[in-house]
């Protein structure tokens, strides 16, 4: 059992003492504005977990056999949790540009997936990404996309926490011949990973317009009985609204609602069109929202009524979306732009402050995957999935709030160190399980065969 914040643990059981000017514990609820700070703090890590947080005299006390490590120019937080990707599709960066989002997936996306995507395209995809949201502080992330058993075997390998979602869809694809196939498929990769501590399997339906009532209703059997989580796009532009309006009647949030899909295990990804009788309707349900403000901005989908949706009491968190409508993986930069477009949205500059912004990137996140009782928070007995983020360049001069100062001056380049489970991935800026000049090089290779085409 984890270490309850409450006891102390022995005091020559940790391994390793991290200290920092500045430990950022986020250990307040999801739906927090703020964020205590512990000037001159430390974290003690053992057997994986974290075994006390506190004033670096404190725990240095505490610990006096332990490997100390000072970083002194530094914020300690907990690892950020990445709630959407496609991570493969890393290999489609900047291949189309431009364009809103139903003519940039039938008229450029579908058709370069459908030349390109298979198993090696998949592994050398993820293997990118992943190097990249290690370098950008992601301990965690949930990816849905073709293959998801090389998703979960590289997600594995490279020692990151993630939720897999395999496709659903009732038309042929790379991966499943329809949803039936997709279902044989998806549920045995559940039963390999079901009891492993790094690694979730979810259902993965595309959209409410892509998946039938019939799949919708299996979905529901399979995730109560396996309590396993959904993760869809949902009401992502006015066009989606259209649509479903158009097939069903309704909305897709309430198509969803009627069979009864709404709940703590499903993750809505997008939401930028939500009436306040939905907003309702996912607080009452204890839905979760997963926001990806750089990707719709960048598609002119919308923008997700962040702060209306927290007012009400939604837990809301952030992703990236895949680098094909963002072209990078920076969740510390998704934070960023949420907290300003929330205060845009809101014509208020106190929407949004930074703790919470923040809070979205880590506890948030961690809550929305399930994952909210081990990790995205610095609390004793969670795991010691935490990042450093480097304040000594001269962007970040003077300090007076590190709150703020790592939401607005800081990006994914200037987390230094990520630890997951103890385990150190980056190291002063080097990747510790993952080779760099391979994956820069099969991107190269990736990128002179698509390219002609």
């Amino acid at each position: 059992m984890p270490q309850s914040s409450t006891q102390k643990p022995p005091a020559d059981t940790a391994e390793r003492v991290i200290s920092a000017p500045w430990v950022l514990p986020f250990e307040g609820s999801p739906g927090a504005t703020g964020v205590g700070v512990i000037s001159d703090g430390a974290v003690a890590i053992g057997d994986g977990l974290l075994l006390e947080v506190g004033t670096a005299a404190d725990v240095s006390r505490r610990y006096p056999a332990a490997e100390h490590v000072p970083l002194e120019r530094h914020v300690l937080m907990p690892g950020l949790v990445n709630a959407h990707g496609h991570a493969a599709m890393t290999l489609l960066r900047g291949s189309s540009e431009d364009a809103p989002l139903q003519a940039w997936l039938t008229d450029q996306i579908w058709p370069l997936e459908a030349r390109w995507v298979d198993e090696a395209f998949c592994r050398d995809g993820i293997r990118l990404a992943m190097a990249e949201m290690i370098r950008a502080g992601v301990t965690c992330f949930a990816d849905m996309y073709y293959f998801p058993e090389i998703g979960a075997e590289e997600a594995r390998r490279a020692g990151l926490k993630a939720q897999i979602a395999f496709p659903v869809i009732e038309f042929p694809n790379a991966w499943s011949r329809d949803s039936d196939e997709g279902f044989h498929k998806g549920l045995a990769l559940y039963d390999q990973y079901r009891h492993d501590p790094y690694i979730d399997i979810a259902f993965g339906p595309h959209a409410v317009y892509s998946v039938t009532e019939a799949d919708l209703e299996k979905i529901l059997m399979y995730s109560e009985e396996l309590d396993a989580n959904i993760h869809i796009h949902l009401h992502e532009n006015a066009a989606e609204l259209e649509e479903n309006g158009r097939r069903y009647g309704t909305s897709g949030i309430r198509h969803l609602h009627e069979r009864g899909l709404l709940g703590p295990r499903l993750q809505a990804v997008h939401v930028t069109q939500i009436s306040a009788e939905e907003m309702a309707l996912f607080a009452e349900t204890n839905t979760q929202v997963v926001h990806c403000p750089t990707s719709n901005a960048k598609l002119a989908s919308g923008i997700c009524p962040v702060t209306a949706l927290r007012d009400a009491g939604v837990n809301v968190c952030l992703g990236t979306d895949g680098a094909a409508s963002n072209n990078v993986l920076d969740l510390l930069g998704e934070a960023r732009l949420a907290s300003l477009l929330a205060k845009l949205e809101q014509s208020d500059a106190a929407a949004l402050p930074a703790g919470a912004a923040l809070t979205m990137a880590t506890q948030s996140g961690a809550t929305a995957l399930g994952r909210g009782e081990l990790t995205g928070s610095l609390t004793a007995g969670k795991a010691a999935d935490l990042i450093a983020v480097d304040m000594g360049a001269i962007r970040h001069q003077p300090l007076y709030d590190p709150v703020a100062q790592v939401l607005h001056t800081s990006s994914g380049n200037s987390v230094s160190h990520v630890w997951v489970n103890g385990e150190c991935l980056l190291d002063d800026g080097r990747l510790t399980r993952m080779d760099e000049q391979e994956i820069l090089h099969t991107a190269h290779t990736w990128q002179q065969r698509i390219r002609p085409r």
